[in-house]
Parts: C-alpha cells; structure tokens; sequence
C-alpha cells in the first residue's frame, strides 16, 4: 500500500496502541482513536500509557515522524480498525457496547472501497452486527469490505509478535476475505491464514477456552495436592518429563481480557453444551477464593500463636508476571477481599506507578514490615528475592520452580 493512504484505528489500549504505532513504522498514516483525553495527550507527545517492551520507542518514532497522530474522534481513511474492549455483563454475558459505539463512531467517515476490521475479541456474529451497525446509520454497505481478524500477542511480547505471529482473517464474503488478507500481508511476516469471519471470531475464543481448561486442570490439581500434603511444583515437573504430558502452571486464578473473559462468550452463546468450558472457569475463579482463605486462615494462626495481628505483604497484582496490566487480574481479587476482611496488606507492585483504590509499598519496606509474605504473581523481580528466614511464605506461583 502506498505510504499515503490512511488508517483509523479506534481504541488505543494494549493492542491498538501498538498497532498504530508498528503501522506508523511501516509507513502509513495512522490515525488514533480514543475516547480518553489524557490517553490522546500522552500518545501525541510520543509517549506511552501502557508498559510493553519497544512500545516506547515505536510510539516516539511514529509520532516524531509524523506518521501517527491521536484525536477523540475519527477520520477519513483507507482502513478502519475497530480495538476496543469487549467486557462482560454481570451476568457474564458478553457486552459489545465499546465495539457497536466505534462503528456508529466511524459511519460518517466511511467511503466506498474502505476495509473496515474488527480486531476486538467477540462473540460469535459480531462482525455482522458492526455492518448492521453502519447500516443503521445510513451507510451503502454494497461497496465496503468488513472481516475480523482477531490478535494473538503475548503481554510482553507485542511488538515482536504482531509482526511474527500467524493471523486469521475472516471476512463477511471472499472478496472481504482477500482485501483484509492482503493489507495484513503488507506488515505481517508470519502466515496470513483466511477463512469466513465466524469461523475467525470463534478461532480466538477458542484458542483462549483452550488455555482455561488447561490451566484449570493445574489450578485443580495444585488444591488437591494440597489437601494430600504433595509438593505440585515438584509432581508438575516429574509428570512433565513424560514426552506427552505438558501441564502448566498452577497459580493465584486466571486474569486479563482474554482467557478469564473469552470462554464466557461461548458459554453465553451455546450453555447447555459447553458444560468442559463452563467447568474450567468455574475451577479457576475458586482458585482464587481458595487463595484468600489460605491467606486468611494463616492470618488467624498467626494471631492464635503470636497474640498479634499479622501485615500481610501481598507481592503482585499483575493478572500475570512482568506486566502492568491488572485486567481482571485475580490478585486484584485476593487484595480486595483480604482488605474487605479487615487484613493489614503492604501491597507491592513493581510495574505500575500508584493505584486509584491501594497504597503501593515498595518490596524492601513490604518484605521488612510484614509479618506473612504472600506470592501472587511470579515477578522476575520476586524471584531475586532472598526472603527473610522464620517469616511464613505462602508461595501460589511456585517461584524456586
């Protein structure tokens, strides 16, 4: 594509951020959208809101370069990418709110030959409702093109495997199909795989419930090992010498806007059949109300034997190791309760700066202060931690393993 046309990319968070700015990179003139004030502020000075390794450096070189600009509404472009979040109701049935507000958003804007994409995880049919969407507004949809073509990046890892990573492109027609699978080959090194934009939609709630049931059947198996006075670190790393068996890690629950969120999408969609999806979620939530009542009843030993009441330093609140997202993060949960059953926390958390409802304490005051240390998520900055002798550790994220 040439290095003049135009792309709209509405949501700036942790995948359209970076988006933006590797498109930017490769040339085109990206136009960001977010409904944030001081999000659109940070990103236009070249800096960043979010912590992703290189983000900084592309959003400063896309912005110096003139190539990516943000606003709090949309703009004329070539290509309309849709990243905005898909939470779920209380309920726990999705809500497509943010995503059928960003296509009325970008109705007025559209032109015949643009390429509209949804990149933001969906039930089911749902880019079928972003087409029904701007055809409510009034738009001739007879000349666009419309596919969801979902992301598959590690936290952490983003920049990089935007790049590598194979993508699924999945459009309402073929013609859709082949317009979106080509515009992904311009900066996509690794395999543009295409199929029809339900299939793609259900590929990546997929792909997610499959990490679930994964992780619940270690999530399980660390509180029945528990029960059985057995190292689960140890047993996982026996069974995992046998050439077929692969366990993951057990830890705190499951967090993020993709695997504690996605499976719930296909459970909404088809709940009498989905009963192993349903079962693996369920599993991992009471991971985490286990965590609180280990926590809190070696709090009420602790004052049985000490006559005191314990601090508690709660080491983590990431939804996992060495990033700041706390989306749906279950040590968010563990604090919460424990504060709600009126426990002393130190709460640390290395990789964010201030939180709108705790008071962060930094590791050596947290470790010095607290009486019972308590490991929730798996920091490298944890694990070169020498934790003082005689303090009770109550470890859920197997850090010497």
């Amino acid at each position: 594509m040439s290095v003049k046309e135009r792309i709209c990319i509405s949501g700036l968070g942790y995948i359209g951020l970076p988006t933006a700015a590797l498109l930017a990179n490769c040339g085109y003139s990206v136009h960001g959208v977010d409904v944030v004030p001081s999000v659109v502020d940070t990103i236009n000075r070249g800096e960043i809101h979010i912590v992703e390794p290189d983000l900084d450096a592309f959003v400063h070189a896309a912005v110096n370069s003139g190539h990516l600009k943000a606003a709090l509404g949309p703009a004329e472009a070539n290509v309309f990418i849709i990243a905005v979040p898909t939470p779920f109701h209380a309920d726990l049935s999705p809500d497509i709110t943010y995503v059928l507000s960003a296509s009325r958003s970008i109705a007025p804007f559209l032109k015949p030959g643009n390429l509209v994409i949804l990149e933001s995880t969906s039930p089911v049919g749902t880019t079928e409702k972003v087409k029904t969407e701007i055809e409510k507004a009034g738009v001739d949809t007879s000349q666009l093109f419309f596919a969801y073509c979902p992301e598959r990046v590690l936290p952490g890892h983003v920049m990089k495997e935007l790049i590598e990573n194979d993508r699924i492109v999945g459009g309402l027609d073929t013609a859709s199909t082949e317009k979106v699978a080509a515009f992904y080959r311009t900066f996509v090194k690794g395999a543009v795989l295409e199929t029809n934009a339900r299939t793609a939609e259900m590929c990546k709630l997929t792909e997610n419930a499959s990490r679930d049931v994964s992780i619940a059947f270690a999530n399980e198996l660390s509180m029945i090992c528990d029960d059985l006075g057995i190292n689960v670190w140890e047993l996982i790393n026996l069974a995992n010498k046998h050439p077929r068996v692969n366990i993951l890690r057990p830890g705190t629950g499951v967090g993020g806007h993709c695997i504690a969120v996605d499976p719930w999408f296909i459970v909404a969609q088809s709940p009498d059949k989905a009963k192993i999806i349903r079962q693996a979620r369920e599993v991992n939530n009471f991971k985490t109300k286990w965590v609180v009542e280990k926590i809190i009843n070696t709090c009420l030993r602790f004052r049985i034997d000490q006559k005191k009441k314990p601090k508690v330093a709660c080491l983590g609140l990431a939804f996992k190791p060495d990033i700041d997202d706390l989306r749906e993060s279950p040590a968010v949960e563990v604090v919460e309760q424990l504060l709600a059953e009126k426990i002393d926390c130190l709460i640390v958390e290395p990789n964010v700066e201030s939180h709108p409802h705790f008071t962060l304490t930094s590791i050596d005051d947290a470790i010095a202060s607290a009486d019972i240390l308590v490991l929730l998520v798996g920091h490298k900055v944890f694990k070169k931690r020498i934790f003082p002798e005689g303090k009770p550790v109550l470890d859920f994220v197997g850090l010497p393993y």
